[in-house]
């Protein structure tokens, strides 16, 4: 039964291939060595790689290659690839198929309608899970059309429905416009219209299906709303199943124990025997997963940093247990000394770090050979950023938190 999955869907740097394979050695050597033992090729692995995309472009990479292959050693490791993006970038996986025959999968499952479906593939992964999911999320940050992850968000929510499984989507920074009433592309799928049919095969099957905007970000971009006087806020510009409600609502739902995807992320699974705890911990004890929030980019050219660090005070402040992991290009939110001027409205990203450390259930970590490979260093005011290495990292994503009743972690790549 597959422990551990991970979707990548977006560009895959070697350095992020680089850490992960950091990651895995620490869980099979220092955690689980008995799990190095070759497992029957009936045996389902410890870790899934969901890989479609941009990701996909690493199957054929040199440097990428080279690091894909030491990850594939560990016979405890599947790849299962979206075969028909395979075919749309011309990508052949046949060097790692030659020395990995059983480990590298680039064929799919046939979904209802006959054809090959890598997003079924996705959905049978979740139903592996014990006990089966009572649900499963998505959560979007890019924008349709621009990003082709707002089609597999719609394709993801379909196969799950599939199965006859509760769907949400939840909407934040761009990732709102896939709720956008009046989309009518002339050379893509509709995103609007797959999320309406979404919600009416849901509607039909009885089950229940969310659509959540965080309000903040559909304010920024200038969703016309008005509230009806018990606190409801209805936009006049988005598709009927869509909702643009507090960002707490939508984290509330994090508070719950479905899978949720994003286009770069992984469920974790913790094991149910005893483990010693990670190095931090939740302040109450609580049920809901942990999230930690990988923060990749730099700061101030896009939204990314800035809407990872809201999204996290949100979590915590839900009683969720939230760590932020600065770590490849995001860890030039923490170098220098940042200064915006007065007159401007532009954020401070170290100051916000300061504003908000020391909240509850909130922690903040950077990993060091990020900063290393760099050659820069942590400002030295932001004490509250703690520094990790790679077995640091391997910690956070795979010892259980102590005060946390959870069977497994979410995490999501900003």
């Amino acid at each position: 039964m597959t422990t551990h999955f991970f979707l990548l869907s977006g560009p895959l740097p070697t350095e992020r291939l680089s850490w992960i394979e950091e990651c895995l050695k620490f869980y099979f050597v220092q955690l689980y060595p008995g799990t190095l033992v070759h497992r029957g090729k009936t045996e389902s692995p410890v870790f899934s790689f969901l890989v479609t995309g941009e990701a996909l472009y690493s199957l054929e990479d040199p440097e990428a290659l080279q690091v894909w292959e030491v990850i594939l050693s560990l016979s405890s490791i599947r790849i299962t690839c979206d075969r028909q993006e395979l075919d749309l970038r011309g990508i052949s996986t046949e060097r790692l198929r030659m020395k990995f025959p059983d480990q590298v999968i680039d064929h799919n499952g046939l979904a209802a309608n006959g054809r090959p479906s890598f997003w079924k593939d996705v959905a049978s992964t979740i139903r592996e899970r014990s006990p089966l999911p009572e649900g499963a999320g998505w959560f979007q940050a890019s924008s349709p059309y621009m990003h082709r992850s707002a089609w597999y968000a719609v394709e993801f929510l379909s196969a799950v429905l599939a199965t006859n499984v509760p769907v949400e989507l939840y909407t934040y920074l761009d990732g709102i416009h896939m709720g956008h009433a009046g989309q009518n592309p002339t050379e893509a799928e509709n995103i609007g219209r797959g999320l309406g049919e979404i919600a009416d095969r849901a509607a039909k099957l009885n089950l229940p299906c969310q659509m959540l905007a965080c309000n903040r970000c559909a304010t920024a971009r200038g969703y016309s709303t008005w509230d009806d006087g018990e606190g409801v806020v209805i936009s006049t510009c988005t598709i009927k199943p869509f909702r643009i409600r507090d960002l707490n609502v939508m984290v509330e739902r994090f508070g719950n124990s479905h899978v949720i995807l994003a286009e770069n992320s992984a469920s974790i699974q913790f094991p149910k025997r005893g483990a010693a705890p990670a190095f931090d911990r939740a302040e109450k004890t609580g049920s809901a997963p942990p999230v930690t929030i990988l923060v990749t980019k730099r700061p101030y050219s896009t939204e990314h940093s800035f809407g990872a660090i809201a999204f996290a005070v949100a979590s915590a402040h839900q009683g969720i247990l939230t760590r932020v992991v600065f770590l490849e290009d995001g860890v030039y939110a923490l170098t220098g000394n940042h200064r915006s001027p007065e007159d401007t409205a532009l954020f401070n990203i170290q100051e916000l770090i300061n504003a908000v450390a020391g909240s509850e259930n909130l922690h903040f970590f950077v990993l060091m050979p990020s900063l290393q490979k760099r050659g820069i260093a942590k400002n030295r005011s932001l004490n509250a950023v703690l520094d990790i290495g790679y077995p640091g990292l391997g910690k956070i994503l795979f010892y259980p938190p102590a005060n946390v009743h959870a069977e497994h972690q979410r995490v999501l790549v900003f």
